[in-house]
């Protein structure tokens, strides 16, 4: 909470009501009759109690009337945050998931991205996948054709986005569909400076080696000075099934590690996020710390294609940073709400193969696919949590709304925090969107609206 006394811009809008987020003491707070005050620049001015409103309303400078009141069943909460996500694989979700990763990808992954040349078709599957995801995510566009039209709808829509150009030099499966280092290294660079050039507010670059398999040395060296030279996130996956493991020892047999290869090239650095990690060492994990790398559990994909079961809490209790990732299209679903549940999911299988392990809590989750996404993509001090200063990123959520995805009881009967459960975590998996009434991007209510979150 804020005190009366500090001030800063005026404010543009002003809520009362519940307001749920977590910060790093806590993975729920819950702050029941609350005011938050939004500046016209999006970031959030103050967080008070309503019994304080005329003290907030002299420092602030705003009226009653400009007060919009949430009903009595609704609650703000934080962007879900999806930080992975492959915007080109988006055209066959839910479908070809009979095989293992890498021959997944040999059959269905690599002859589908290749037909991104195509304009109009990749303009179609681009414009769909951001009206899909209503808040931020790292997209993997396409490897050669027309990622640029991938960040402008970003834009067009008001999305925040990370967006990359995905790069790789060996693919023996489809031969046409790769590059050589150099032309990687150059369209790597157009990419990037042609997003900085256009100056998005909410969309910004990052570099993006599919995945060591795919890459040679000669290649990751690019990418890692291109991410240096320009202070880039980068994005890339790791440990995802132990074939691939094994194939990544063959080919750097020099390296200790799979993560190694990535540090040695300069990839592993504090806006390092790395999807799955279902099969790192400890000593990896520490190699992660140290670093400040974070990893996406993507427990959708990870089962969906049988690569494996991430370790939540053995990641948690290293501390290495975690956010939750759809993983489309590896993962069948778009929805981030989905991704909550499977983690939830992994977590109990985990705990029916080892009846020692700690299994998660729902309110861990929720932090993991709100604040843990912003820690994960090295943008906690922008968003993921309600705290002054930062962009209010928000979904409104209404639990009531007609024909929703399920039914609420009187308070006497179900409590504050399993209602709030309740309202994240539908037994109608088709219908998640149902409930979330508003998007609010960096203070802004983005329209249009519509499909899962």
């Amino acid at each position: 909470m804020t005190s009366c006394a500090e001030r800063s811009a005026p404010v543009a809008r002003v809520f009362r009501g519940t307001f749920m987020h977590s910060s790093g003491s806590a993975p729920l707070h819950i702050l029941e009759d609350a005011l938050l005050g939004v500046n016209e620049q999006g970031k959030i001015s103050f967080v008070g109690a309503a019994h304080e409103v005329d003290c907030l309303s002299k420092t602030w400078g705003f009226s009653s009337s400009q007060i919009k009141e949430l009903g009595p069943q609704e609650f703000f909460m934080p962007g879900l945050i999806d930080t992975h996500i492959h915007a080109s694989q988006y055209s066959y979700t839910g479908t070809a998931l009979d095989m293992p990763l890498l021959q997944w990808l040999n059959t269905y992954t690599f002859p589908t991205e290749a037909n991104y040349k195509d304009l109009n078709f990749s303009k179609d599957v681009y414009t769909k996948v951001v009206v899909s995801w209503c808040e931020k995510f790292c997209f993997l566009a396409s490897r050669l054709h027309n990622f640029c039209s991938l960040f402008f709808f970003s834009d067009k829509f008001g999305q925040r986005a990370l967006v990359g150009k995905v790069c790789m030099d060996v693919n023996k499966a489809v031969k046409h569909y790769k590059e050589t280092p150099e032309q990687s290294k150059k369209e790597t660079n157009r990419f990037v400076h042609e997003l900085l050039r256009r100056n998005y507010p909410l969309v910004m670059p990052i570099v993006t080696p599919r995945f060591a398999v795919s890459c040679s040395p000669q290649l990751l060296s690019h990418l890692g000075d291109i991410a240096k030279n320009n202070n880039l996130h980068i994005q890339s996956h790791i440990s995802e099934n132990k074939e691939e493991v094994n194939l990544v020892k063959e080919l750097f047999p020099s390296c200790q590690s799979y993560t190694e290869v990535y540090r040695k090239h300069n990839l592993l650095t504090d806006k390092t996020v790395m999807a799955h990690g279902c099969h790192l060492t400890d000593s990896e994990l520490k190699l992660f710390r140290d670093a400040g790398a974070a990893i996406s559990h993507c427990p959708n994909s990870n089962i969906s294609l049988c690569s494996g079961m991430l370790d939540v809490r053995r990641v948690l209790k290293s501390k290495v940073k975690l956010g939750l990732g759809t993983d489309v299209a590896g993962g069948y679903s778009p929805s981030m709400l989905d991704a909550i549940r499977r983690a939830l999911d992994t977590s109990k299988a985990l705990k029916i193969k080892d009846p020692q392990h700690e299994t998660l809590s729902f309110e861990e989750v929720f932090r993991l696919a709100t604040l843990g996404g912003s820690q994960a993509l090295c943008l906690e001090k922008k968003t993921g949590s309600f705290e002054v200063g930062k962009d209010f990123d928000a979904l409104l959520i209404n639990p009531l709304v007609q024909d929703g995805p399920f039914d609420v009881f009187p308070d006497d009967i179900v409590g504050t925090v399993i209602k709030a459960e309740h309202a994240l975590h539908p037994f109608d998996s088709a219908g998640d969107d149902r409930n979330i009434r508003e998007v609010y991007i960096s203070g802004k209510r983005v329209v249009p609206f519509q499909k899962s979150l």
